[in-house]
């Protein structure tokens, strides 16, 4: 993260934290405020001084009740009446009372630790757009962090047990991580779930994970949402049933896919060659996009990618001429690593979407015909 963007952020959140400690004081002050205009008024008109028989202006009368609140004064005691007199005394007392009260709360506010770090973390993710939502910070979820942010993306987490071994070295990674059960929607809303771009639910309960995901799209219908799930058949149902993007593996393989399919790539298969994650991906050029006009040799090259199948308007290869000149709408499938993927969807200009039900339909077939040559 760039450090301006970074203080920028910080700066954002330290406001949103005052505007909150200021607002568990609002009777204080508005009690303080009440009796500094009370008394003000009631000086201003009802006041004669005993030497003069002139009363004050408006700027004296405010000065000598703040002066009053502190027990301190600068008019002589009056002569009469007698409720103006009582008003010398009434004033020290109830500010008193007032300021005790407000140093009490505030130093309460100050010192619960605990407290304190909860409004700093959902202060710090108020200021949170187009990033990654993690719910559950376990072995596998601080897996999926760490991928991310590897990645280049921005990530809140949800993690509902406050004893977590995890949360620890997950702020060290400067994420803010919310603690309460994300299938309650007004800890998705701390999130910001509205402004998020993808979610990734991986708790260790399928239905938890299931009810996140479907809270999430009802809160955000365009987010993208992967999902951890053990039965593999109830993952396929929800996939066909609600769109969302499914992975389920209890290994350490399910970490790098879970991060693979938040990104903003579309990623069709993840799987390791040795010790590196390798995928098979689509990316369509956009008009006005970086590569519109350059060669096919020439971007493998660049991102290190191989380019395993072309489609333009009228074309479809699964060898492509290497000279072949890329334009807008042409639709290539690749192979190649995530940070490479990465950049290549930085620079092919697609918009950061989740993928419709009709879209992962449409693109079975050209992906079942690559999968059956490929066998041959």
């Amino acid at each position: 993260m760039e450090p301006r963007h970074d203080l920028r952020r910080n700066l954002y959140a330290l406001w949103r934290d005052a505007r909150v400690l200021v607002s568990q004081f609002r009777i204080s002050l508005l009690a303080f405020a009440t009796l500094t205009c009370v008394g003000t008024l009631l000086l201003r008109f009802f006041y004669i001084h005993p030497e003069t028989g002139a009363s004050i202006t408006w700027s004296q009368a405010l000065y000598a009740t703040c002066m009053l609140v502190f027990t301190e004064t600068i008019l002589p005691f009056p002569s009469g009446p007698i409720w103006i007199q009582i008003l010398f005394f009434a004033i020290p007392l109830l500010g008193l009372i007032i300021i005790a009260e407000g140093l009490v709360s505030f130093g309460v506010a100050i010192f619960n630790i605990r407290e304190r770090k909860e409004a700093w973390q959902m202060a710090i993710a108020s200021t949170y757009h187009d990033h990654v939502i993690v719910c559950g910070l376990g072995r596998v979820g601080y897996r999926v962090v760490t991928a991310l942010l590897r990645l280049g993306e921005e990530v809140i987490g949800i993690e509902q047990n406050s004893a977590g071994p995890f949360l620890g070295h997950v702020r060290q990674m400067n994420v803010p991580v919310l603690l309460g059960d994300a299938r309650q929607e007004n800890v998705l809303h701390q999130a910001q779930i509205e402004r998020a771009a993808a979610i990734v639910a991986c708790t260790e309960d399928d239905l938890s994970n299931l009810a996140i995901a479907l809270d999430a799209r009802t809160l955000n219908p365009e987010i993208k949402i992967v999902m951890r799930m053990f039965d593999g058949d109830l993952a396929e149902k929800v996939r066909r049933g609600f769109g969302i993007h499914t992975a389920f593996s209890t290994s350490a393989l399910a970490a790098p896919v879970f991060a693979a399919a938040a990104t903003r790539a579309q990623i069709d298969h993840s799987f390791y060659v040795n010790d590196t994650l390798m995928n098979v991906a689509r990316a369509v050029i956009q008009p006005g996009s970086a590569l519109v006009g350059s060669g096919i040799a020439q971007v493998e090259k660049e991102f290190d990618i191989s380019i395993i199948l072309y489609q333009g308007l009228d074309t479809w290869d699964m060898h492509p001429d290497p000279d072949i000149t890329l334009r807008p709408g042409d639709q290539l499938v690749v192979f190649a690593s995530l940070e490479a993927l990465t950049r290549l969807h930085q620079q092919s200009g697609q918009p950061c979407s989740a993928a419709p039900i009709r879209r992962e339909r449409a693109r079975r077939p050209w992906m079942e015909r690559l999968w059956s040559w490929r066998k041959k």
